[in-house]
């Protein structure tokens, strides 16, 4: 079976041309939406620099006892939180509370330090009862690895992220190894392994979603599909789903609109009705 070429499967801004203008919308309508939040938006830090840091979206009326967390993506190098307001609209018009997550970047610290400081994110938030994991991208990997995460060896109670909803994540890292996405990352493939949440022990119970685009790479597509198949077997709920006609960049739009199928899904993992 021929390798597939990775730098091509993974290069995502080189598929979708058009990306900055996406990325630039993606920054006026998070700017957009905290100018609308007003005193419904809480900044909390979590760590010690600027970006270990979470913004609070808090609904006008509240009706989840859940808190959804959202991770951005960039390949754990690139963007940060205030790209990703506006990804807390769907679901705070639903009356689910939505913490947007911010981590330092690579190089400045390894993938290793991010997963840790994106689980001291959920620490920080553990009073606010459970939580739900959703990330985009690397922040599809970093809630892999959340919900997947023996709380109790952190010191938490049991199940503090109940539920995951990874949109085009990266649960298998070793791909990554010879490609120009590593140059930053500098994993090795023994840390790449490590740090794949495909090859972590089978978490028991919770739910975990997988979505990805459908004009997304076919690396994108198995990554996905592979991580589903594993955590089905025991005994998680998952559930794999191709969206049909958008990319890896345009695949997220969906959590910005109360009306959409992905809106009202996390909604429903976070335990609100949905009518």
């Amino acid at each position: 079976m021929k390798t597939p070429d990775y730098e091509t499967e993974y290069n995502n801004r080189a598929r979708v041309p058009e990306h900055p203008a996406i990325i630039e919308g993606w920054r006026a309508d998070a700017a957009a939406y905290r100018a609308q939040s007003g005193s419904r938006l809480r900044m909390i830090p979590y760590g010690a620099s600027e970006r270990q840091a979470i913004d609070l979206f808090a609904p006008t009326e509240p009706r989840s006892a859940a808190t959804v967390l959202f991770i951005h993506g960039g390949y754990w190098q690139a963007l940060d939180r205030s790209f990703f307001s506006h990804m807390a609209r769907g679901l705070n018009a639903h009356g689910v509370p939505v913490a947007i997550v911010g981590y330092d970047l690579c190089p400045t610290v390894t993938v290793s330090t991010i997963v840790d400081q994106v689980r001291h994110a959920c620490a920080s938030l553990a009073s606010h009862g459970p939580l739900i994991a959703a990330g985009h991208s690397a922040g599809g990997h970093l809630a892999a690895c959340l919900f997947a995460t023996d709380w109790e060896l952190h010191d938490q109670r049991p199940g503090l992220v109940r539920a995951g909803y990874a949109i085009s994540g990266l649960f298998e890292l070793e791909p990554l190894v010879e490609t120009s996405i590593n140059n930053a990352l500098g994993l090795d493939r023994a840390e790449a392994r490590r740090l794949s949440p495909v090859h972590w022990p089978l978490p028991l119970g919770g739910a975990f979603d997988a979505i990805v685009g459908g004009e997304e790479s076919s690396e994108y597509l198995r990554q996905s599909r592979a991580i589903v198949e594993a955590w089905g077997t025991s005994g998680v709920h998952t559930r794999f789903e191709a969206i049909p006609g958008v990319n890896h960049f345009t695949v997220i739009a969906g959590l910005a609109d109360p009306a959409s199928e992905m809106t009202r899904r996390v909604a429903t993992l976070a335990g609100c009705h949905v009518d």
